[in-house]
């Protein structure tokens, strides 16, 4: 059964409850949720003139395709009430695809492994946390090698 990691983020209303809804709905809809890392806050990222983020990375087991994935994923933002008003801009929830066992895809649609998780500290050290050994099919590095490289000097810290 494919392996697949996610990243959950999300600023506006109330985050914790907007992550747990979207994890309740994940398990439901994609998936064995196998691991999950802690929650953790940290500034906005691209767009910095808006609310903190929580971010949380789930592990899941998955007989959907990437594709199917995707679409699903997409089901279950619009489902909690997101709105793709702007790029990077504030969101109840964001739900984003970053490894899919070792596929390597670029469509119109659908890249994976998700083409920035390397320069994101809010991404990588959630991802740490649960798969630190797990190695980025493209870069060829393990995350804790990532993460120890990683540009991004957001503070990013644990909130439960």
């Amino acid at each position: 059964m494919p392996k697949l990691y996610l990243l959950l983020g999300g600023n506006l209303g109330n985050r914790t409850l907007y992550l747990q809804q979207a994890r309740e709905t994940i398990a439901q809809r994609v998936g064995t949720i196998v691991q999950t890392s802690a929650i953790y806050e940290t500034a906005a990222w691209g767009k910095t003139d808006q609310p903190s983020f929580l971010n949380q990375v789930l592990e899941v087991e998955t007989n959907l395709s990437a594709e199917e994935v995707l679409q699903t994923i997409n089901q279950i933002e619009h489902d909690l009430g997101r709105e793709r008003l702007e790029h990077w801009g504030a969101r109840v929830i964001d739900i984003d695809i970053l490894f899919y066992d070792n596929l390597v895809q670029q469509t119109q649609r659908l890249t994976i492994p998700h083409p920035q998780l390397h320069l994101r500290r809010f991404t990588l050290l959630p991802l740490h946390e649960i798969a630190s050994n797990l190695i980025h099919p493209v870069l060829h590095q393990t995350i804790t090698q990532l993460l120890q490289v990683c540009p991004d000097e957001l503070e990013v810290h644990v909130v439960e």
